[in-house]
């Protein structure tokens, strides 16, 4: 029963393109009537009433549209139910499929780890499919036929869940393709724009790297086993050395798709040019998909795990969260500040993985699982917020048709349920409590006090520097998304397009965040429901669960003592509410304090002005001043003078330029090198038959002294 449920979800995402491509073939006829009626306007009979019936078929894309999302939220649905079934009963469940070669059919397993990510894929897929076909409604059918964006989005989604079922390295491979190839064309969606044509290619360059990298540490493992299938594969035994090899490759390729520092920089090109709808599956889902990748092989496949691979993923997982949030701030494109976001929330998942890595080499099975728990925890969290802040960035761009943070303002008042909704993302993101986000980070903050039952001196000195390095990414989030909030949603407009603006018609579109921003609420005040859930992967997959029960209490979330720490969302609710309605009422009372609206204060100007606003940049400036060494910086004051001796200033004009250290440092001579070395490979292309033939020649001769 419940292989059928994740079989029914993977079939219906696949499904899901059907109408797209049905969409395609009509529009086709469609086109090919409407030539035939031009070149032949006496025709027969035939081709006129298959001109009729191709133009009554204009009726029929609204109603293809719908079919792609409802197939698309049946396998989002299919997928949640199937997740919660393994879940709660804790089983595992395989299964051959009779495709692949010959001789390697398919190996498919569903246990409590894919449960799990089948669960996140699922919630934001169905999101989508509610968001979905409003927001589509604004595309140019001629420009950006939906045909194509239909197709692949469900063989994302569809690559996505076999990934999750994969049981062997050749299925997993396919899947991994299939998901990364489909994303590559609804990035390269609108491909008009010479942005998204680089951002697609970036992507696609660095998603084959990666694909590289993890085939070569699936050889590793099979160099040593007798098959491609993951139980082959975990009767692997392997040296020190060839097992940090193997670590170090799938590291590579499984973070270069999760977006980890220095390794990140496809994620801020192709995530802000791709629709809203796929930017937050790419960036809440896809980026999840890449740490199960690597959970599964670290964890279940590698097996016994070296504290020296914690200290790798912790060292790089600070470099992500301080540095992703700090690139984050710098933003004004708001998705691409969205983007730069998801590589701070990667860092922390990673170095919480890290630390679970250290607990359980050190011989701390239980603190190893609070640590694992923590970041599926906060990757189901960042699913949830991030994905609904993407849809949140889509609506606005959809009403106000700008993502320029410094042209925004006001919208609080013109779209009132979008300003709420998004403002449910931002505390959410900002680890406020009450709010999921504020669960995890928490949880996160907890395993790392628990150092003091280690040994090793470098190892306790180490993790107090990373868990205020989460202290401080923590603190930078609040201030980032208190940025993006006031500059979006309060004070007034800075542009036509943001005065003219008005809330969201689509009751669609609405119902797919307003889904996402009550699970994080709910999941704020009720984390005990979903870290029940987690912590049967804890226990399939490191043989342990939570050191304190009370964890899963619905009331008290005590990880690991109540005497040491506890947190009880319920009762902080309860707490807020009394002390808020206490406020309102003391201050409806007392004459001297009651509510009153008023002008502005307009500090003796005469009326404000948007440009007396603060801009993204005036807002992040005490940020670059202490961390400049963090960018690139540009910046630039020109002034127009004017008047006698050029003594009046008649204008000023500046201009600020940020940029990754990623692009010069690393990329750009990795770039140069390529160049070069193929300038100096084009040497051999002489164009002469005779040095062709020569060339023939030579490796016939040497393959038949190699084969000798």
């Amino acid at each position: 029963m419940i292989l059928i449920l994740a079989y029914s979800a993977v079939l219906l995402s696949f499904a899901s393109g059907l109408p797209a491509l049905m969409m395609h073939r009509r529009s086709f006829l469609l086109e090919l009537s409407q030539h035939w009626s031009e070149k032949f306007p006496n025709g027969n009979d035939l081709r006129r009433s298959m001109m009729t019936g191709c133009l009554e078929e204009q009726q029929f894309p609204m109603r293809l549209r719908l079919a792609v999302f409802v197939l698309l939220g049946l396998s989002g649905v299919f997928a949640v139910l199937a997740g919660l079934s393994v879940l709660i009963g804790q089983q595992v469940v395989t299964d051959q499929i009779g495709l692949g070669l010959p001789w390697l059919p398919w190996h498919v397993r569903f246990d409590c780890l894919s449960g799990f990510f089948f669960l996140i894929v699922g919630i934001a897929t169905s999101a989508v499919s509610l968001y979905g076909p409003g927001y589509v409604k604004g595309y140019d059918e001629s420009r950006h036929p939906f045909a194509v964006l239909g197709l692949f989005t469900g063989l994302f989604v569809a690559g996505m869940l076999l990934v999750l079922l994969a049981d062997d390295a050749f299925f997993f491979m396919i899947a991994w393709e299939l998901m990364s190839v489909a994303s590559y064309f609804l990035v390269a969606f609108q491909h008009e724009n010479p942005a998204n044509r680089r951002a697609a290619f970036i992507y696609l360059l660095m998603a084959e790297v990666g694909a590289l990298a993890i085939i070569l540490g699936f050889g590793v493992l099979a160099g040593f086993s007798d098959g491609f299938t993951f139980d082959a594969l975990r009767e692997a035994k392997l040296s020190t050395t060839w097992a940090s090899i193997a670590f170090m490759l799938a590291l590579l390729g499984f973070g270069m798709k999760a977006g980890i520092v220095p390794v990140h920089v496809w994620l801020p090109e192709a995530h802000p040019v791709a629709t809203s709808h796929i930017s937050a599956l790419m960036s809440g889902v896809m980026l999840k998909i890449a740490l199960y990748g690597l959970i599964r092989f670290c964890f279940d496949l590698l097996g016994d795990v070296h504290w020296q691979w914690g200290v790798v993923l912790l060292i790089l997982g600070t470099v992500s969260a301080l540095g992703g949030i700090l690139y984050a701030m710098m933003q004004t494109h708001l998705k691409r500040l969205l983007a730069y976001s998801s590589v701070e929330n990667i860092g922390i998942i990673f170095m919480v993985l890290g630390l679970a890595m250290i607990f359980m080499a050190n011989g701390h099975p239980q603190l190893a699982a609070l640590g694992l728990l923590a970041a599926l925890l906060h990757a189901f969290n960042h699913a949830l917020f991030k994905n609904l802040l993407f849809l949140g960035a889509g609506m606005i761009h959809h009403q106000t048709h700008e993502l320029n943070i410094d042209m925004m303002g006001g919208l609080i008042k013109r779209m009132p349920k979008t300003s709420v909704l998004f403002l449910i993302g931002c505390m959410s993101i900002s680890s406020l409590p009450l709010f999921n986000g504020f669960v995890s980070e928490w949880l996160a903050f907890q395993t790392a006090l628990q150092v003091d039952v280690l040994d090793n001196g470098v190892l306790r000195s180490l993790i107090p520097v990373a868990a205020a390095a989460l202290a401080l990414t923590a603190a930078l989030a609040a201030a980032c998304f208190v940025k993006v909030f006031g500059l979006i949603f309060l004070g007034q407009p800075r542009s036509h397009h943001c005065d003219k603006a008005h809330e969201v018609q689509d009751k669609g579109m609405l119902a797919g965040s307003s889904l996402l921003a009550g699970l994080c609420f709910l999941f704020g005040i009720f984390p005990g429901l979903i870290i029940s859930l987690i912590n049967t992967v804890s226990g399939q997959l490191l043989g342990e669960t939570l050191p304190n029960d009370a964890a899963l209490g619905w009331l008290w979330l005590a990880p690991v003592s109540a005497s040491q720490a506890s947190y009880a969302p319920p009762l902080v609710l309860i707490g807020a509410l009394i002390t808020g309605g206490i406020s309102f009422w003391y201050l409806r009372r007392n004459p001297a304090t009651a509510l009153r609206r008023a002008e502005t204060w307009d500090c003796g100007f005469g009326g404000l002005t948007p440009r007396m606003q603060y801009s993204s940049s005036a807002f992040t400036m005490p940020f670059r001043r202490i961390f400049s060494k963090v960018w690139i910086i540009d910046e630039q004051i020109d002034k127009d003078m004017q008047g006698a001796m050029n003594q009046d200033v008649a204008a000023v004009h500046y201009r600020l330029q940020i940029q990754d250290h990623s692009w010069p440092r690393l990329y750009e001579p990795i770039a140069r090198g390529v160049n070069s070395l193929a300038k100096r490979v084009g040497r051999i292309q002489t164009g002469n038959i005779r040095v062709y033939l020569g060339y023939s020649f030579t490796t016939l001769i040497i393959l038949l002294w190699v084969i000798s």
